[in-house]
């Protein structure tokens, strides 16, 4: 499952690649951790500057670069979107990539509106955040009735992410979050609709049942986005 679970998550960043429509790209991978997404973009040939607060996880990015042969083409920064702007030149990036960050910030609005700055014309935001209803339905799958209440009637305005861990966000709550911050979504799928739900037994015992299930996951990530693990919107700045 953490095959497929790893594909999922790598469907998000190609979506956002094809959607960028440049070749190759310069993106900034905010948050980008031991570089996962980073080394494979440079392996595909384009240009990537990580950002990340944690120096062992820009050791890590360093080590798989090289072992992969793409150290000119990755770039490590330590820190944060707030030193964005001294790390970053503006109107220098094609493509940023927010997968796994805003749900454990204290002002999401903020790092989207130190994104902007660094965007070319046309260039692109790709966010992925953990998707409210898809936890509400595993929670209930699993008898947690009283957690997925609590859930159901939370939102991601009040959500405190030092008492409530990772912010997590209903469609139309991203939705307003990119278009507040001056975005225009030009993409809005799911992300991991069954990979969480359906046990590794099942999945390994069926025929190509690894293949099966991310074609399954492809097919569904628009008509059952607002029930996934994961949401995410690429958008154009307005």
């Amino acid at each position: 499952m953490a095959q497929v679970r790893s594909e999922v998550m790598w469907q998000a960043v190609t979506e956002a690649v094809q959607l960028a429509g440049r070749a190759p790209l310069d993106v900034l991978d905010l948050g980008g951790g031991t570089g996962i997404d980073a080394v494979r973009l440079a392996v595909d040939g384009h240009r990537v500057t990580v950002v990340d607060p944690s120096a062992d996880a820009l050791a890590s990015l360093g080590r798989r670069a090289s072992e992969s042969g793409v150290t000119d083409a990755v770039r490590s920064v330590q820190g944060d979107a707030s030193d964005l702007g001294d790390v970053v030149e503006s109107k220098t990036i094609d493509l940023v990539l927010c997968h796994g960050l805003l749900e454990h910030v204290d002002d999401p609005a903020d790092v989207l509106s130190r994104v902007a700055p660094v965007l070319r014309s046309g260039g692109i935001v790709s966010v992925v955040v953990p998707g409210r209803l898809g936890a509400v339905l595993s929670k209930a799958v699993a008898g947690d009735f009283g957690a997925a209440e609590e859930l159901l009637v939370s939102s991601a305005a009040h959500w405190d992410v030092h008492e409530d861990g990772p912010r997590r966000y209903t469609e139309a709550e991203l939705t307003d979050l990119m278009r507040d911050t001056g975005f225009r979504p030009v993409l809005e799928r799911g992300v991991r609709i069954f990979t969480d739900l359906v046990p590794a037994q099942v999945v390994e015992e069926q025929p190509r049942g690894r293949d099966a299930l991310f074609a399954l996951e492809r097919l569904a990530g628009d008509a059952l986005r607002s029930v996934a693990a994961g949401l995410q919107s690429v958008a154009r700045l307005e």
